[in-house]
């Protein structure tokens, strides 16, 4: 049974005079316990339902939907299942006290990953979680190894753990399609001991699909945690040779790369991103890997429509990492458009200069850094900034606040040149105004 917190207005469950209050038992002879269910079942041309209204009024409903029309249902969301691990790297574990309660959350959740592509290191799955997945073929997963050697994963994850590989192979058996990832942590799990992860995943191809390897990441708040060293631009460099050289491997026997950097690999060792082809389907795109390219491939795009606006001044913000990229863009949108476009790179104090992402940018960075600069007409900020779906920044400071405080309109665009050329239309049509709080 799963409660019904919202209907959709004009979707096919208002159509059946559905409303919130009342619970979801089936879906075509499927009982509905969680999100999970209901995303599985919901999904058909034909939809059979047994509803229990709020008065206890038993329903049973059919309809016929077009498909992959969303039927228009909330359901109740599933608290996570937590993470036990104490993992050497964990960004929780680096977050300063007093920020939103949310944010200290360990999940661990193999129903988030399937919902959503978060990560899971498959370390408090019970045997009725694993015969869920295979039954209900819960997949693709998102699988966080970052050694397959057992002694040196619980190294890693800080804690007594299963051994890996044997999960891995049960799933993959069982039909499950896996994209991996390693935080790569520079002497512990690199060298030899990546290349044997590499080896030991690349043989489950095609089940595991793909394998990112992106950097660990410090904040200036490790307080009473191990020591680790950052990725340095050496150690960059000596890692992309090495993924290079897997890669050429993997090729020659399955056709595919199947292992990827993230980009912050190649902006720390000063080497040239590969080009857009080279990222096959995009697989590991929201592990960082792979976006600079597809933001080239928008670029020339945009590029190719874009036209004159009347609008004066346009600020951009984005992290220390993606400044000189988006800089060479907005160089050349800036003669197509006639608009002045300026880029601030915000420096990140609140979780230390280390950390020079755009994702982990706060509010308050935002305004001290931008509040006494020339914004001209307005303030474009991307949406990965925010939580997602609400226009709050990590450090609970909103977006109409920051527009408050600089006196301009902020606009909150999508992270692509799409995206840069929508806000600046928006405020060529004037339809954005500072929101009084």
């Amino acid at each position: 049974m799963l409660k019904i917190e919202s209907v959709v207005p004009d979707s096919y469950a208002a159509e059946l005079g559905l409303l919130a209050g009342d619970r979801l038992l089936s879906i075509n002879d499927h009982v509905v316990n969680d999100l999970v269910d209901y995303h599985l079942y919901a999904d058909s041309d034909c939809i059979r339902l047994e509803i229990l209204r709020a008065d206890d009024e038993l329903w049973e409903l059919e309809i016929e939907k077009e498909p992959f029309v969303d039927f228009g249902l909330e359901v109740a969301h599933p608290q996570p299942h937590q993470c036990g691990n104490q993992c050497l790297f964990c960004f929780v574990h680096q977050l300063p006290k007093g920020m939103r309660k949310s944010l200290y959350i360990k999940d661990e959740d193999y129903r988030f990953s399937f919902l959503y592509g978060s990560y899971i290191t498959l370390t408090n799955l019970s045997e009725a979680d694993l015969q869920r997945i295979i039954d209900d073929q819960l997949s693709p997963l998102y699988i966080s190894v970052h050694a397959t050697d057992s002694n040196l994963r619980e190294t890693l994850l800080g804690t007594k753990v299963p051994p890996i590989l044997p999960l891995l192979k049960r799933l993959t058996s069982a039909g499950i399609e896996l994209n991996c990832q390693v935080v790569l942590c520079p002497g512990i799990n690199d060298g030899e001991a990546l290349s044997q992860t590499i080896d030991d995943l690349a043989a489950l191809y095609p089940q595991v699909a793909s394998l990112a390897v992106v950097p660990l990441g410090l904040t200036k708040h490790r307080f009473k945690l191990p020591q680790l060293n950052k990725v340095t631009p050496q150690g960059a460099s000596t890692c992309l040779q090495l993924l290079q050289k897997k890669q050429q491997e993997c090729l020659t026997a399955h056709g595919t790369r199947f292992v990827f950097p993230a980009d912050e690999f190649y902006l720390l060792a000063k080497e040239d991103i590969p080009p857009y082809d080279y990222y096959e389907d995009f697989a590991q795109f929201e592990n960082g890997v792979g976006m600079i390219a597809q933001f080239r491939q928008q670029a020339n795009e945009v590029l190719a429509e874009a036209e004159p606006l009347d609008v004066d001044n346009v600020t951009l913000v984005t992290g220390c990492a993606f400044r000189d990229e988006l800089q060479m863009f907005v160089n050349k949108l800036e003669q197509e458009t006639t608009v002045d476009l300026s880029v601030v790179a915000i420096k990140n104090d609140f979780f230390g200069s280390a950390v020079t992402v755009t994702g982990l940018i706060t509010g308050n960075d935002l305004q001290q850094q931008l509040q006494h600069l020339p914004l001209g007409d307005g303030v474009l900020v991307p949406e990965v900034m925010l939580k997602d779906g609400q226009n709050i920044f990590l450090d609970d400071l909103t977006v109409a606040e920051l527009s408050l405080a600089l006196q301009v309109p902020v606009i909150v665009v999508e992270n692509s040149p799409w995206g840069i050329l929508d806000g600046v239309e928006q405020l060529e049509a004037g339809t954005i105004e500072i929101v009084q709080v």
